[in-house]
């Protein structure tokens, strides 16, 4: 098992095959998915064979959050090429509601583009959020990244953020 990321508070690694309920109760709380995209049962169980498909692969994929004083699940991350631009790597996270407001996912999102421009040679790593989303937005703008031009996808206006490899 690989580990992406480890600091005195949190590890970043693969989900190991049985950890497949975790990854799925994480997307059970409404507050928790209520900026995500609307997704059905059917497609977290996909997604969960997709990241451990990835992981043979080696290729970006989503990744387990843990809590390293008690083992606890914090959520999960996920770096993967931009869908709207292939010179740019997309990164994201689903926190727990207990982690929420205690810096973890600055840390996550930190890492996260630590991770993509350490291990690939794309020269920007992006984000996105929902427009109502200050929390994340905030996230964003701690660790770094410029918000751009909002972003329409599906029909629908969303926060754009940038960070450029020169930035770091």
């Amino acid at each position: 098992m690989t580990n992406l990321y480890q600091s005195p508070r949190i590890i970043i690694r693969e989900f190991l095959p049985e950890e497949q309920q975790t990854f799925l109760n994480l997307f059970k709380d409404a507050e928790v998915t209520q900026y995500l995209p609307e997704t059905s049962a059917e497609r977290y169980i996909e997604m969960f064979k997709e990241l451990l498909e990835n992981y043979e692969k080696g290729n970006l994929s989503r990744w387990a959050i843990f809590d390293t004083t008690n083992n606890n699940f914090i959520g999960m991350c996920v770096a993967r090429i931009f869908v709207h631009n292939s010179n740019q790597i997309e990164i994201g996270y689903v926190l727990s509601k207990e982690y929420w407001g205690k810096g973890i996912a600055t840390e996550v999102c930190k890492a996260m583009t630590q991770y993509c421009f350490t291990n690939t040679n794309i020269p920007e790593v992006v984000a996105i959020t929902d427009l109502d989303n200050s929390g994340s937005q905030n996230v964003l703008q701690k660790s770094g990244f410029e918000r751009r031009d909002n972003l329409i996808r599906d029909n629908e206006e969303l926060a754009y953020f940038i960070i450029k490899r020169a930035q770091l």
